[in-house]
């Protein structure tokens, strides 16, 4: 050998480097990002609430990056995971998910918080089972369509589509009786994305449409709705009707993104913020606390972020090397999507109040795992569509 040849990683070794360059940093990076913007705008919301935080200034940074790290671990191990196994693992995370959702509905086991009973509560945490389902109806729906075309060497038909989405009913269901109206809408955007690029007819997207509004006019007439839910969508058509009752929050929520102008009012000095004018700012509404203390500038580089993320994500599902992975990216970017410009709409004003946490920056464990491990998976598509 020539003393100016190259010496070359051997075995493991080469392979792992190789994995590392192949990753998608750039929506890492994003991920990241958004993260530690999380950080900075819940420690802002909640360090002199001692009422939430028991004196402990730092307390919710402490669990925010904690739980950060926890979710960090399972978006490692998603990403590295056969996708042979994560077919295998798909049906037991929707059985352990529709569990959970059950399971909150069963009096003594299930916690109700701000109206819904959307959590069981541990000893050391609360753990909501809805978040999860998310991911749960993703994968269910993405394993079903893909086993079917790939057994049988075709295009998904009626009723392979018919079965997908009666796997994502249940869970749609349970969630509806909590009842959690934010969650429904959420999977009621990924059955649509996933459907849409499935290859089914276009009447198959216009009946989904159909199907979806006479559901809503008979939960409104069967009273599965809460008063005070019903409330909050006629508070979005006019919050000034009630504007110290129902439509509180969306007008605080308006004031504080207003007094940040372009700049904002720097970080740990918004008056709105400081003064815990707006209620749940640590989770539901902490897009208002980067509106008023970072300003234009910062709210529009969450937004960007978001982007990022979201184009990251399309990207793999084009490249997906299957139709399995190319459905779980869809499902999570119509996730993503969705959420997030529900989030961020309601604080503006543009969209229904309905307690849906901003991904990756609200605080929340559960929200922040559930989000991860669908980082992970579409970093697990990824590295798959770029073996060779």
């Amino acid at each position: 050998m020539s003393l100016l040849t190259p010496l070359r990683p051997s075995g493991a070794r080469a392979d792992r480097r190789s994995t590392l360059w192949q990753v998608d940093w750039v929506l890492v990076i994003g991920v990241l990002a958004l993260s530690a913007i999380g950080a900075l705008l819940i420690w802002s919301a909640t360090y002199e609430r001692t009422s939430l935080t028991g004196g402990n200034e730092h307390a919710f940074l402490v669990r925010h990056a904690l739980n950060f790290a926890i979710g960090l671990v399972l978006a490692v191990l998603a990403a590295v995971t056969d996708h042979r196994r994560v077919r295998i693992l798909a049906p037991v995370l929707y059985a352990a998910s529709v569990v959970g959702l059950i399971l909150v509905l069963v009096p003594g086991v299930g916690a109700s918080i701000n109206g819904s009973r959307s959590w069981i509560q541990l000893p050391w945490m609360s753990v909501q089972p809805s978040e999860f389902a998310k991911l749960a109806v993703i994968v269910g729906m993405a394993l079903l369509i893909a086993e079917k075309g790939e057994t049988n060497h075709r295009e998904a038909r009626t009723i392979d589509i018919a079965q997908a989405i009666a796997v994502a009913a249940i869970p749609v269901c349970l969630v509806m009786l909590q009842p959690d109206l934010g969650t429904v809408m959420v999977l009621g955007s990924i059955v649509f994305g996933i459907v849409a690029v499935s290859g089914v007819p276009k009447r198959w997207m216009i009946g989904i449409v159909t199907a979806a509004t006479v559901i809503a006019v008979l939960a409104v007439q069967l009273n599965v709705l809460k008063k005070y839910q019903l409330a909050r969508f006629t508070a979005f058509a006019d919050p000034s009707q009630d504007p110290q009752g129902i439509g509180y929050n969306v007008n605080q929520a308006r004031i504080a993104i207003g007094n940040g102008g372009i700049f904002g009012q720097g970080l740990f000095h918004g008056s709105q913020t400081q003064n815990a004018f707006v209620p749940e700012q640590h989770t539901d509404f902490v897009f208002t606390v980067a509106g008023e203390e970072l300003g234009l500038i910062g709210a529009g580089a969450i937004i960007c972020l978001f982007v990022l993320i979201l184009w990251r994500g399309l990207r793999i599902a084009v490249n997906a090397r299957d139709a399995f992975g190319r459905l779980i990216a869809t499902g999570v970017v119509c996730w993503f999507a969705f959420q997030a410009f529900e989030n961020i709409g309601m604080t503006l004003g543009i969209m229904p109040v309905t307690g849906l946490p901003l991904p990756f920056v609200s605080y929340g464990g559960s929200s922040m795992f559930a989000g991860l491990l669908a980082v992970g998976l579409l970093q697990n598509i990824h590295l798959r569509s770029h073996q060779v």
